[in-house]
């Protein structure tokens, strides 16, 4: 994806300027000039009536997509039991994997972890699980490593984790090392089932505004999401899933 000012069009208005939820673009030299860091939202595109803001689609997200499979939730747990925040996710990551046909699976790191068949009854199809007493008390380094691992060898489409402290400490570095798109404190989750895009809505500009953002070119495509913005489903204790049981970090 790809965005550019027609130079020939463009008055310097600033028409433009308020609406762009990341504050990122200034008028400079009487035209509007659009700074690194956005999302192709298209709220720019909108508010310009000389139709000077072009956005040019890529054409490889199709191939992005046919190579990677799978929604997956990372189940956090503390003192061995899974934290609630992951059968909330679950209870989503079911639906969004549903409008995909695709599976979905919980990511579980730690040690003599209970009610890991939980996970299945919540909706998951597959639990990774690595069971290592060093995984016990959330070693950051150590989780970070166990899942880009995981990602690398099995390809998820959508990683999506609670935005708790451990979730906000590991994940980005996760993103960073697989080099892919993170949008961090979601509050919406949403897919589109043609593109297969993450619609990934959060808060900005001290909440005043709701941003959606897609990660158009990297894949996985991932998110933190905040505790208690999606409702636990109903377990359903009669549902047949794998338990998946990882070797070493």
């Amino acid at each position: 994806m790809g965005i550019q000012i027609d130079l020939d069009r463009c008055i310097g208005c600033g028409d433009c300027v308020p609406s762009c939820p990341l504050a990122l673009i200034e008028i400079i030299d009487e035209k509007a000039h659009i700074n690194e860091g956005c999302t192709f939202c298209g709220a720019c595109q909108e508010a310009c009536e000389y139709d000077a803001i072009l956005i040019e689609a890529v054409t490889e997200t199709a191939a992005i997509s046919d190579s990677h499979h799978g929604i997956w939730v990372f189940a956090e747990q503390r003192d061995s039991k899974l934290k609630s925040v992951g059968y909330e996710l679950l209870a989503k990551g079911r639906q969004l994997a549903d409008t995909l046909d695709t599976e979905l699976c919980a990511i579980c790191f730690g040690h003599n972890i209970k009610e890991v068949e939980q996970l299945i009854a919540y909706g998951a199809d597959k639990v990774y699980l690595i069971d290592n007493p060093a995984l016990a008390n959330n070693q950051e380094e150590l989780y970070t490593r166990g899942l880009v691992k995981l990602i690398q060898q099995y390809r998820p489409e959508i990683v999506v984790a609670g935005a708790t402290s451990l979730g906000r400490s590991f994940i980005p570095r996760v993103a960073a090392i697989l080099r892919t798109g993170l949008t961090a404190d979601c509050t919406g989750l949403e897919v589109d089932d043609e593109t297969r895009l993450l619609l990934q809505t959060r808060p900005t500009f001290g909440g005043n505004i709701m941003a959606t953002i897609i990660c158009q070119t990297k894949r996985p495509q991932m998110s933190t999401v905040r505790p208690r913005v999606f409702k636990k489903g109903i377990p359903d204790n009669q549902r047949k899933g794998q338990i998946i049981k990882e070797g070493r970090i």
